[in-house]
């Protein structure tokens, strides 16, 4: 892979922003999801270390969720805030690491991302709903790593 060749199509970045921003319209949590090529050690440990750089536990509510992908070493974790972790537990993640996990192997990378979104965005929203006056503490965008 080329230094100027991106990890994730537009088509693909567009279509998970999509899916971030609809997930959002029904609660006050913030999904974000950052890509990197390589990932050394361990994913959730990297994953953490990413939602601190990226000041996700700076939200009012402390409901944000991070996906991190290190997609040429086939790792990725998620990180959920401990507001939300809180109200979900640790049985939710291993549902979404699951369904990721197995749309993975099928080669169904983005569309697996979007399920783990969509299925973020449904416990956000049941538990932080959006009320009047929420704003995007987060930005919506892609963040890219090493």
């Amino acid at each position: 892979m080329s230094q100027k060749e991106p990890l994730l199509s537009l088509a693909s970045e567009e279509e998970v922003k999509a899916a971030i921003k609809q997930a959002e319209l029904k609660t006050s949590g913030e999904i974000r999801l950052h890509v990197e090529t390589v990932c050394e050690g361990d994913a959730f440990a990297r994953a953490l270390e990413v939602f601190g750089q990226q000041e996700m536990y700076k939200t009012r509510e402390r409901n944000g969720i991070l996906f991190y992908f290190a997609i040429h070493s086939h790792k990725f974790a998620i990180v959920g805030d401990e507001g939300i972790h809180a109200k979900v537990h640790e049985e939710f993640w291993l549902t979404i690491r699951d369904v990721i996990r197995e749309n993975f192997k099928k080669g169904d990378f983005i569309p697996g991302l979007v399920k783990g979104v969509e299925m973020a965005g449904e416990k956000l929203a049941a538990h932080f709903p959006w009320k009047e006056g929420d704003s995007n503490e987060l930005s919506d965008d892609i963040s890219i790593g090493n």
